[in-house]
């Protein structure tokens, strides 16, 4: 697809958008991940239009991911939510996990929260912590930004110096402290599955620098940090990688789990979005 084509369908559908929530002017979206369906902030005048429905969104094929974006508000701020995400591994291009981030930044979204589902590579982060991103390792062998570059999506040859926003990251950690919900700072690999990782791969993540690993979260930040919004990424840990842990994991599992961190992860996204930081 020519630059000048990307460009105008991210148009085409954050027109679409505009014209759809008329009075909503979002300055923070939100990401949610696998098993969070409970997550959704409480938020005031809200309404929600299904992927499918919206020009060059396709349906979701994850459970767990209701595949959704739910317009709001919260504390006098306008929020956008999109409930599921876009895969590599559902056999979609990686550049196309940057379409649905350029077009929330076409409708004017400057901070960008993602959640996600992973796998803990440390005993010490056990399965329902939090761990919120300072960092990641770029495993997946490809870019979002590839093929697709268009000057009005930023820099060909985006800085990735601290992809994750300092100050959203110290807010999000202090808002944890007071929930007494167990989070810590970390590093996201990110890697293509669906398989999870095997013993071999996870010590190499290990002694890569790695805290956690998972399956997305990386290419929305690239594509992100090269519309210059500011990131932050809420990990939570679903389970030990392989070799740390003897049980074996299934995506149900994770659902169900999933299910009792949505309440936490709630009271996180909630205290953000009433806080200065956004």
């Amino acid at each position: 697809m020519e630059p000048s084509e990307i460009l105008l369908n991210v148009e085409k559908t954050s027109g679409w958008l505009k014209k759809l929530a008329a009075g909503f002017k979002p300055v923070t979206a939100i990401i949610a991940g696998s098993g969070l369906s409970n997550c959704l902030p409480r938020l005031e005048d809200s309404f929600s239009v299904p992927y499918r429905d919206i020009p060059g969104f396709p349906a979701t094929t994850v459970k767990g991911h209701a595949g959704e974006l739910v317009f709001g508000r919260m504390a006098g701020k306008d929020v956008v939510m999109m409930r599921g995400r876009f895969h590599y591994y559902e056999g979609r291009p990686l550049n196309f996990i940057a379409f649905p981030i350029r077009v929330l930044a076409a409708m004017g979204v400057k901070n960008l929260v993602l959640t996600a589902a992973v796998g803990s590579l440390k005993p010490a982060i056990k399965p329902g912590h939090m761990v919120i991103l300072n960092d990641h390792l770029n495993l997946m062998g490809s870019n979002p930004l590839m093929g697709n570059y268009h000057e009005a999506f930023g820099a060909m040859f985006p800085d990735m110096n601290g992809p994750y926003d300092a100050v959203l990251r110290k807010e999000i950690l202090k808002l944890a402290k007071g929930l007494k919900i167990k989070a810590v700072p970390g590093v996201y690999a990110a890697v293509t599955g669906p398989s999870y990782e095997t013993p071999a791969e996870v010590r190499m993540y290990r002694m890569m620098g790695g805290d956690v690993a998972g399956m997305s979260v990386v290419p929305e930040t690239i594509a992100a940090r090269q519309l210059q919004l500011r990131v932050a990424a809420i990990c939570w840990i679903s389970n030990f990688t392989s070799g740390i842990s003897k049980a074996t994991l299934t995506h149900d599992e994770v659902l169900e789990l999933g299910e009792k961190v949505s309440v936490k992860m709630r009271a996180l996204l909630e205290g953000l979005l009433k806080s200065r930081a956004v």
